[in-house]
C-alpha cells in the first residue's frame, strides 16, 4: 500500500516563510527615516499609476488630442493638460472669444497661471519642452504634497495611522492626476503647506503660500472662509486659549489677504480683458448656462432620479456629509481641518456643477483620508480600502481619462 505524503507540514512551513520574510520587512521599513517611507510609499503608487495609465493607452483610439495608441507622455498630454500647454505657448486671451449668440466659449481664462508659469521659467532655464516638464513638475509637486501632508497628519495620529493616511491619499482613484500636467499636484502641495501653517499658527508665513495657492486652482473662496471662521474661533476660545494682540493682528492679515487673493485671478481677468465678468463667463462656458448658487445640484438630481428623488438627493448628501463629518473619525482630526473640508465642501454645493470631473475635485478634501485611517485600527480594514482604492484608479483611467466619443460627441471629462 502506497503512503500518501503529508503535504501540511511542508505548506506550514512556506506560509511561516512568507510571514517571517513579510514581518522581516516590515520591521525593517519601520525603522528608517519617516521621510524614506513616504518616499517609497509615492514612489511606489506613482509607478503603480504609470502601469495603468500605460495599459490604458495600448487600447487609446485616435482622439481630439493623439493618434491611436499614444505612448505615455502623449497620452498623459490630453484633456486640461492641452489647455495648459496652450496657457503655456500662447498667455492668455486679451478679449474674451464669444459665439454667435454673444455667450462666452471656452478659453485659457479657466485655467490659472502658476502651474503652467512654472514649467515656462524652467523650460527657459533648461531648454527642456513642455511634454517633458511638465509631468516631471506635477510628480515632484504630488510628492512635495505627500510630504506635507504626513506632517499634517501628524499632529493628530501617530506615526502608523498618519503613514497609512498618506496611503490612502497616494493611491486614491484619482490620484493618477498627481503625475499628469494638471495643477492639481501643485494645488495640493499649497494647500497642505497651507493648512499646516495655519494649524500651527504661523499666520505670517501662511500668506504667501496663500496667494501662490490662489494662482494655481480657484480654491481661494473656501480657504479665506476657513481663515476667517478660525479667526473668530481664536476669538471665542481665547480665554482657555490665549490670543494676544500680535497674533490676532497676524491671523486678522492671513483672513484679509486670503480674502483678496480669493479675486486676485477673476480681477487679474478683469484688468487684461476690460470685461468684469470676464473670469464668470469663461467658466460657465463650460456648462452651457448662467451661475445660479446651489441650483445645479438639483437640476442633475431631477435628470438622475426624476422630480421627487433629485429634489431630496443633493439633501441627502449634505446630511451624510454632515453625520460623517460629525463622527467619531471626523472629530479626530482637529478643528481646523475638519472646518476645511466644511468649507470645500459648502463651496463645491455652491458654485460646482456636478459631472463627472466631480470625482477630481474631491482631491482637496485629503483630510478625510486620515478620518478614514481613524474608522479601524484593523489592518485588514486599510488594506481592502487601500486596494478598493486601487481599483478605483483602473476605472478612473479607463472610464474618465481614456477618451471614448458618445453617440452625440465629445466624452466625460475626467
Amino acid at each position: 500500500m502506497t503512503r500518501v505524503p503529508d503535504r501540511l507540514p511542508r505548506t506550514r512551513v512556506l506560509r511561516e516563510a512568507v510571514y517571517a520574510e513579510f514581518y522581516f520587512w516590515r520591521q525593517r521599513i519601520g525603522g528608517w527615516p519617516w521621510w524614506v517611507q513616504v518616499t517609497l510609499l509615492y514612489a511606489l503608487s506613482r509607478v503603480y499609476s504609470l502601469l495603468v495609465f500605460l495599459a490604458a493607452a495600448r487600447h487609446q483610439g485616435s482622439n481630439p488630442w493623439t493618434d491611436a495608441h499614444p505612448d505615455y507622455l502623449s497620452f498623459i498630454g490630453i484633456w486640461d493638460s492641452a489647455w495648459y500647454r496652450q496657457v503655456y505657448l500662447e498667455g492668455y486671451p486679451t478679449e474674451i472669444p464669444r459665439g454667435l449668440d454673444g455667450r462666452a466659449v471656452e478659453n485659457q481664462w479657466a485655467f490659472y497661471a502658476l502651474f503652467p508659469g512654472i514649467v515656462r521659467g524652467l523650460a527657459a532655464a533648461t531648454g527642456l519642452g513642455w511634454q517633458v516638464l511638465a509631468p516631471l513638475v506635477a510628480t515632484i509637486a504630488g510628492f512635495a504634497a505627500i510630504l506635507v501632508i504626513f506632517k499634517l497628519f501628524r499632529r493628530y495620529a501617530p506615526h502608523g495611522t498618519a503613514l497609512w493616511a498618506v496611503a490612502f491619499v497616494a493611491v486614491f482613484p484619482v490620484s493618477p492626476i498627481l503625475q499628469v500636467p494638471y495643477a492639481e499636484s501643485l494645488n495640493l502641495a499649497l494647500l497642505a503647506a497651507a493648512l499646516l501653517l495655519l494649524v500651527q499658527r504661523k499666520y505670517l508665513l501662511a500668506i504667501p503660500v496663500v496667494v501662490l495657492m490662489c494662482l494655481s486652482r480657484p480654491v481661494g473662496v473656501p480657504f479665506a472662509a476657513l481663515a476667517g471662521l478660525h479667526l473668530l474661533w481664536r476669538i471665542k476660545q481665547r480665554r482657555t486659549d490665549p490670543l494676544d494682540t500680535p497674533e490676532f493682528l497676524r491671523a486678522a492679515a492671513l483672513a484679509l489677504v486670503s480674502c483678496a487673493a480669493a479675486v486676485a485671478w477673476p480681477v487679474l481677468a478683469w484688468s487684461v480683458t476690460g470685461e468684469p465678468t470676464a473670469y464668470t463667463d469663461t467658466e460657465t462656458a463650460w456648462r452651457g448656462e448662467d451661475l445660479v448658487l446651489f441650483r445645479p445640484w438639483f437640476d442633475m438630481g431631477v435628470h438622475l432620479f426624476g422630480p421627487v428623488g433629485g429634489m431630496m438627493a443633493p439633501l441627502l448628501l449634505v446630511a451624510v456629509a454632515a453625520w460623517f463629518l460629525c463622527s467619531a473619525p471626523a472629530r479626530s482630526i482637529g478643528a481646523e481641518l475638519r472646518l476645511w473640508c466644511v468649507c470645500y465642501l459648502g463651496y463645491l454645493l455652491a458654485f460646482l456643477h456636478p459631472q463627472t470631473s466631480t470625482f477630481r475635485l474631491m482631491l482637496p478634501l485629503f483630510p478625510l483620508a486620515l478620518a478614514a485611517a481613524f474608522v479601524s485600527r484593523s489592518r485588514a480594514y486599510r488594506v481592502c480600502l487601500a486596494l478598493m482604492f486601487l481599483a478605483g484608479q483602473i476605472v478612473w483611467v479607463t472610464w474618465l481619462w481614456s477618451w471614448t466619443q458618445l453617440p452625440g460627441g465629445g466624452d466625460y471629462p475626467p
